[in-house]
């Protein structure tokens, strides 16, 4: 995948595409602004020197979107004021995934530290969704994006027509909404959000990464996978099933993976919001331990 310039704004591709643990990042010529330092470590570092890099600002707080932050720990750091409790302290970042087992946490640890080079550090100042920052040829409208985190940011850059959606990110895998603080309903609402502003360029953080005419059907895909993990859920609650039992499933990831620490992560985490909406909406009962389907 090459680097695309549009005008100031840049994009500058992650290793293997920007599939997780990489992200794609933008840069901003001019100002010098770079957003989610997570993609190539050796540009990355060459665009510290050249043109040079004055400032960085995160979408939100998740690790594969600040693995080479190290290397610009004397910059201001910039950030949504609701994401910023998990990057000031490890044990509160591991909180933000629900991680409870002592053995995760320390395995989790580990793997922050030595392949993320996760520091924890304190927002410089705040980016409020609403504000429209200059940024020398170029403004940045801050959009508030929440869902997949509370806090996560989406940026246009309109004199461009450069629409950066960050981890909306329109992958088959579809929405990340698995943390304790995200949310399923607010993912769909700023997807859809997203979806209605005008642009020319469609920029997200990983794979893909450039969308150069309206993603079109890609946008129904993306949220269709709610559904589909939704129906595969209810499938499976045609008998009781405890919580285990539903993570064992794999609905999410399709089969078990490991590292075990990682995938469970992410299939609890959905579960546990896709069991709250279905309780909400009387599809489903929780009986002691389990949850079972209602019989229409």
């Amino acid at each position: 995948m090459e680097e695309r310039h549009f005008g100031p704004v840049w994009l500058i591709p992650g290793e293997n595409r920007g599939k997780y643990p990489f992200c794609h990042s933008v840069y901003i010529e001019g100002p010098g602004v770079l957003i989610d330092p997570s993609s190539d470590r050796k540009r990355l570092t060459q665009l510290r020197e050249h043109p040079g890099v004055r400032e960085v600002w995160l979408t939100h707080w998740h690790e594969d979107h600040l693995m080479h932050l190290d290397l610009f720990e004397d910059l201001p750091l910039c950030l949504s004021e609701e994401d910023a409790p998990q990057l000031s302290n490890i044990e509160w970042f591991l909180d933000g995934y629900g991680i409870q087992k002592e053995e995760d946490r320390r395995f989790w640890k580990g793997v922050l530290k030595e392949q993320f080079h996760l520091k924890p550090r304190g927002a410089t100042r705040f980016l409020r969704g609403g504000s429209i920052l200059s940024l020398g040829p170029v403004s940045a409208e801050v959009l508030s994006t929440p869902g997949h985190t509370p806090g996560h940011l989406s940026f246009l850059f309109k004199e461009v027509g450069v629409l950066f959606m960050a981890d909306y990110d329109l992958t088959p895998f579809g929405p990340w909404y698995g943390d304790v603080h995200s949310s399923l309903e607010a993912t769909v609402a700023s997807v859809k959000r997203l979806r209605e502003i005008p642009a020319g360029t469609w920029l997200t953080a990983h794979e893909t990464g450039v969308f150069e005419e309206n993603p079109g059907e890609l946008w129904d895909r993306y949220l269709g996978m709610i559904r589909h993990r939704e129906e595969r859920l209810l499938d499976l609650l045609k008998e009781p099933r405890t919580l285990e039992d539903i993570v064992a499933a794999s609905v999410i990831y399709g089969r078990p993976r490991e590292p075990r620490a990682f995938f469970e992560i992410g299939e609890r985490g959905h579960m546990k919001k896709h069991l709250e909406k279905c309780i909400r909406e009387g599809t489903v009962v929780r009986e002691g331990n389990a949850y079972v389907r209602v019989t229409p």
